[in-house]
């Protein structure tokens, strides 16, 4: 089995069809179907099912189809950046954020910059879990901050910190002179709560399930900035991160913690794919930002 025959194989699967493989591969019909027999004969399994009129793929074909297809994807990844680390040395780092992790995230780069000052740094925000894992398994990106365990065989999952859940009311709200507060305190409130694929949604919503509450949503937002302003403005109350709200420093709301069963403390993880190559750049950034957190 090599690399040539992988690539017809897969072109064969994404191509539905062994004619249109062929004039993409720029190689004759025959050919093309000698190499993917050999191939079977090779690994000692059948991939295409024959007796179908149309493509289909067996169940160890669909397995080797998934395998190969990444295979290729990293070595298309290895072979690019070799030749731009021969050329021009390594000037990318693409981090997957969340947006909660902005606390502390800009300190860890700062440090960084100064000693890789040309490397250009993209920051992408992957809010939920599919999120992550498509873009570290198609190597969109190296590494991710994420506050979702990724139990996925080729990604790594280091445990950073604890992140708790506060409650921002508007300053006139009446619950304001409370120490803390629970779920059922929260019952009959206008809600500001995240989008769809957020995880703060959908351990709140969880939380309000347990406590057999239905919560008045009014408004859905894709950014917990958003969700403060409106707070401001008196038009609901919402739940984020207590981190990422002591750190804005903003005082046109009262912050008040959530003491419920119902409502737990989750873990940030950096999760990176292990079976990618990882240049010294992002080697260097994982180190800063573990030593970060055990300091």
């Amino acid at each position: 089995m090599n690399l040539q025959q992988l690539s017809y194989f897969v072109t064969i699967v994404e191509q539905s069809s062994y004619t249109a493989a062929s004039k993409k591969l720029h190689i004759s019909q025959p050919s093309l179907s000698n190499a993917i027999k050999k191939l079977e004969k090779e690994v000692g399994l059948i991939l295409i099912d024959r007796s179908k009129k149309d493509l289909k793929l067996t169940k160890e074909g669909e397995v080797l189809y998934q395998e190969a297809k990444r295979f290729l994807i990293h070595f298309d990844h290895v072979s690019a950046e070799t030749a731009r680390l021969k050329n021009e040395g390594p000037l990318e780092l693409s981090i997957g954020i969340i947006e909660s992790s902005n606390f502390w995230v800009p300190k860890i780069l700062k440090e960084f910059k100064e000693e890789y000052t040309k490397v250009l740094i993209r920051l992408i925000e992957v809010p939920n879990l599919k999120d992550v894992e498509t873009a570290l398994n198609e190597f969109e990106i190296h590494l991710a901050i994420t506050n979702q365990y990724t139990n996925h065989d080729h990604i790594v999952s280091t445990p950073l910190y604890q992140e708790k859940l506060a409650a921002l009311l508007p300053l006139s709200h009446p619950l304001k002179n409370k120490d803390f507060l629970t779920i059922k305190d929260l019952k009959n409130e206008k809600f500001i709560i995240p989008q769809e694929g957020f995880r703060t949604r959908e351990d709140i919503l969880n939380a309000f399930r347990k406590s057999e509450i239905k919560p008045q949503i009014h408004f859905e937002t894709g950014r917990f900035e958003t969700a403060c302003d409106l707070t401001e403005e008196g038009l609901g109350i919402t739940i984020a991160p207590e981190n990422y709200i002591k750190h804005r420093n903003r005082t046109n709301f009262h912050i008040k913690q959530i003491r419920d069963s119902n409502l737990s403390s989750r873990t940030v993880y950096l999760s990176f794919h292990k079976n990618r190559y990882l240049p010294p750049v992002v080697e260097k950034f994982i180190y800063l930002v573990k030593d970060y957190f055990i300091k």
